[in-house]
């Protein structure tokens, strides 16, 4: 296989801010509820106040007499979604998405039953209060240890086995422990929103906020039965998604009906206590851990059983066992993994997702199993080191994981970490040491990019790729600046409108390698014309915008596709991640302090080093949230969630961070693309909770294995 040709970032790299930063932060950038069309509504959901039975009567009668209000939807009138289709979610066991206003079911607390269309947001904020629906109700189940036995493993995910079962259980030194994961919820500053307008009959436009606006236009199209090119989605600003995106929710489908209905554009923006059942969440997940080694420390056995929930009318899977097949050297490894229905919404991907539960469960143990062993964690993980792919048996692509924990060894100060816990005080608080390590897959996948060349000397890509928070466009403009040997200045990058050439939906950190080796052929394609136009006598550096004039023309362009390569055929793909943390922990309260973070990411070439350093502290700091506040209450005797607000579900604030370091191993894959770059926004976060867990361990001698780590659980 040909090895991709690899340069080094042009120095002027590091210092470059965001394309679009000064659009940010003067308010200049449009997300998808601050577009007006002409005419706009708006619409507000009404949610059920019963978690499972059904609908027996609606009454809004004293709600379409409120001012303003143009139109109430509920089951009992909503026009017919064409793409439903029942007996295809009857053939996979009455499975399949929640499809809104489709019959009387209740499926989850909070299920939107109606939608109230009014002329400004405030009147159909009131007319929604005055909508009264009643309910027979059915006993419903919510809590997922309660109920564990009811879980199956997932259609085509059975267990896995690699060597000899439960061989963890004969080693010298060995432990079983169980963890868990909590509901987490998807909390991004900007709120679910979409606008809806018809154009037509049979041609629709969304300001929606999505990760995918090709994904989007397709499931529209399906979902009406449209053509694809009569379905426009604009999505060029979105404010933090992390996996809450990936699909189209009903909140989507309900805006669309109401704009057929009222025939005017409709806006709808869920609430933040909608934010808790509409747009999915990490979910509740129980996990068992059994893991035997060597006095030497060398693993003999690792048993990984987890279960995490799904609503009843889904099946939802993330996989957070595959992370112990993979990590370690380990001859035998098996594991199993169910769902648990339950009478919730569904979840949906999170960012690391599986990945980041998983690590806390398999980081914790090797951790306490590093006690038993009397051997210093950071040791422990390096006699284990895995240098091809457990499972498969290919050599990685690159691994530089060895690099990465002596780089986070020495700038957290580990060689202060005492390994007996609770020996090292400052200041009248505990401190302690923790680390945890992580993997996630490294993928690649088609794009394909417009260049425009133009006789003013500037260059235009396009590509319908959506940015979710990364810099895609700074990444980009420097993979081009870089290749036709330009400012970066002159480089515009546009994205997220879906009339663009395809590209694949922003998540599971493929956007670099995929439309960044877009970028980069097609940068050489246009090379390769201005050459011809040029001539023998062609230069590496040549002058787009005279040769242009010289051949009296406006512009040149190339439409340049890419495919997912083949490396994966012969190569493991992965990027790594490991934390280290310094914490400090209060013996008389149990409050928990992070004092310092240094995250060390082994994922390729760096493209662009100050967003790529925003991606690492930004997924650091949804990891301490994940290890230390962030919680998903339902009281079960109602199946309602408890906290759904920013009072009483708590995110970290600035009070909360301290000094991130984020580090770089930054040595190229040679494979996976011709950048030598590969994916770490998931990385950023798996293994952070596991480092803080452990940190707290080291600090107090109380280890805690069911997140977040509160102080009632340190004095408990």
């Amino acid at each position: 296989m040909k090895t991709a040709t690899i340069k080094t970032m042009p120095s002027s790299a590091e210092g470059m801010g965001r394309v679009d930063g000064r659009l940010k932060v003067t308010g200049a950038a449009k997300y998808s509820a601050e577009y007006a069309p002409a005419g706009l509504a708006y619409g507000v959901l009404v949610g059920s106040t019963i978690t499972k039975g059904s609908i027996t009567a609606i009454d809004t009668k004293a709600a379409l007499k409120a001012p303003g209000v143009l139109a109430i939807i509920t089951h009992l009138n909503a026009p017919k979604v064409p793409g439903d289709q029942p007996e295809k979610d009857k053939k996979a066991g009455g499975k399949g998405a929640l499809k809104i206003f489709y019959d009387d079911k209740i499926y989850y607390n909070g299920q939107p039953v109606a939608v109230v269309v009014a002329d400004t947001f405030e009147r159909a904020l009131f007319a929604a209060s005055l909508v009264k629906a009643t309910y027979q109700a059915e006993k419903h189940i919510t809590s997922l240890p309660d109920n564990i036995e009811k879980g199956f493993p997932p259609h085509g995910e059975g267990a896995y086995k690699r060597g000899a079962e439960d061989a963890w259980k004969t080693a010298p030194f060995k432990l079983e422990q169980e963890y868990i994961v909590p509901t987490v919820t998807h909390n991004p500053m900007e709120l679910h929103a979409i606008i809806a307008r018809w154009d037509a009959d049979d041609k629709l436009s969304v300001w929606d906020k999505t990760q995918g606006v090709k994904d989007t236009q397709q499931d529209l199209a399906r979902l009406f039965k449209l053509p694809k090119e009569n379905v426009q989605v604009h999505s060029e600003f979105v404010g933090g998604a992390f996996g809450s995106a990936l699909r189209t929710w009903p909140h989507e489908v309900a805006a669309i009906l109401a704009a057929k209905v009222v025939k005017r554009p409709v806006k709808v923006v869920l609430s933040r206590a909608d934010m808790f059942t509409s747009v999915g969440y990490r979910p509740f997940t129980w996990q068992k851990i059994g893991i035997g080694a060597t006095a030497d420390g060398k693993l003999t056995g690792i048993t990984h059983e987890a279960a995490g929930q799904t609503s009843s009318y889904e099946n939802f899977t993330e996989g957070p066992t595959g992370v112990s097949q993979n990590l370690y050297a380990c001859p035998n490894v098996n594991t199993k993994y169910n769902i648990v229905p339950l009478d919730i919404a569904t979840p949906t991907w999170m960012r690391g997702p599986g990945e980041a539960t998983g690590s806390f469960a398999l980081e914790s143990a090797l951790d306490e199993l590093s006690y038993q062993l009397k051997i210093d964690p950071v040791e422990l993980r390096i006699r284990n080191y895995a240098e091809k792919d457990p499972d498969s048996g290919k050599p990685f692509s690159s691994k530089f994981l060895k690099e990465a924990y002596e780089l986070g060894a020495d700038h957290i100060g580990w060689k202060n970490r005492k390994q007996e816990p609770g020996m090292v005080k400052e200041h009248g608080w505990y401190v302690g040491y923790g680390m945890g390590g992580g993997m996630f897959g490294a993928y690649r996948d088609r794009a394909t990019i417009k260049a425009t060349m133009k006789a003013n000397g500037t260059l235009l890509l396009q590509s319908a790729v959506s940015d979710i928070g990364p810099g895609t466009g700074t990444a980009m403009v420097l993979i081009a600046a870089e290749q036709m040997n330009m400012p970066a200045e002159k480089i515009k990058f546009e994205l997220g409108d879906s009339s663009l050439p395809n590209a694949p939906t922003q998540g599971g950190s493929a956007t670099t390698a995929s439309v960044g080796s877009a970028v980069y052929k097609a940068c050489a394609d246009l090379k390769e014309k201005f050459q011809k136009l040029i001539g023998n006598g062609g230069t590496d550096n040549p002058d787009y915008a005279k040769i242009l004039k010289e051949h009296n023309l406006a512009s040149l362009d190339v439409i340049t596709e890419t495919d997912g390569g083949n490396g994966m055929q012969t190569y493991a793909m992965n990027s790594w991640s490991v934390h280290f943390v310094k914490v400090l922990v209060n013996a008389a309260t149990g409050v928990v302090k992070i004092d310092k973070v240094a995250c060390v990411s082994d994922c390729g070439r760096i493209i662009s080093p100050k967003t790529a350093r925003s991606q690492v502290i930004g997924g650091a700091i949804g990891g301490i949230g994940m290890a230390l506040m962030e919680e998903s209450v339902i009281d079960h005797r109602y199946g309602r969630y408890i906290n759904n607000n920013f009072a009483d579900y708590h995110v970290p604030v600035n009070a909360d961070i301290p000094q991130i370091d984020a580090l770089f191993v930054n040595k190229p894959d040679p494979i996976i693309n011709p950048m030598g770059a590969k994916g770490m926004a998931e990385i950023a976060l798996i293994g952070m909770a596991a480092a803080v867990a452990n940190a707290v361990y080291n600090a107090s001698g109380k280890r805690v294995r069911e997140l977040p780590i509160t102080p009632d659980k340190v004095m408990g």
